[in-house]
């Protein structure tokens, strides 16, 4: 039985092997990065580097796959990049803020006080 990874040329068997490498590789950095860096803000940036190159490396190693062993050109990986890439930094900034909005309001004292759960009345009481 014939798979894809048997009729795959070995013109795109390389590029596809040292994309997968350098994406696999770009992540690992980014989940390190992530680990080890110590406050909120040094930790939003090291997922970046995991999300934006490592996804865009094993991206385009799977649009060379694919088309190489369809003998068509396939391109639904880019609306996955595209994606990626617009969300990801959208959401990190966002993130960024709210922790910055955060820190300046305790920094202030303008934390608002925790308020109780309110009360619900017992079933058959009017309150």
């Amino acid at each position: 039985m014939s798979t894809p990874f048997d009729s795959i040329p070995l013109w795109a068997a390389i590029p596809v092997g040292g994309l997968l490498v350098v994406g696999a590789f770009l992540t690992l950095i980014g989940a390190v990065g992530f680990l080890r860096l110590g406050t909120f803000y040094e930790r939003i940036h090291a997922p970046t580097l995991g999300t934006s190159g490592g996804i865009g490396a094993i991206m385009i190693a799977s649009m060379i796959f694919f088309s190489a062993s369809t003998r068509s050109l396939v391109v639904h990986e880019l609306l996955i990049g595209i994606f990626v890439t617009v969300t990801t930094p959208v959401t990190f900034m966002l993130l960024a803020r709210a922790a910055l909005h955060r820190d300046r309001a305790e920094q202030n004292g303008n934390v608002p006080p925790k308020q109780p759960p309110e009360e619900t009345p017992a079933e058959g009481r009017s309150p």
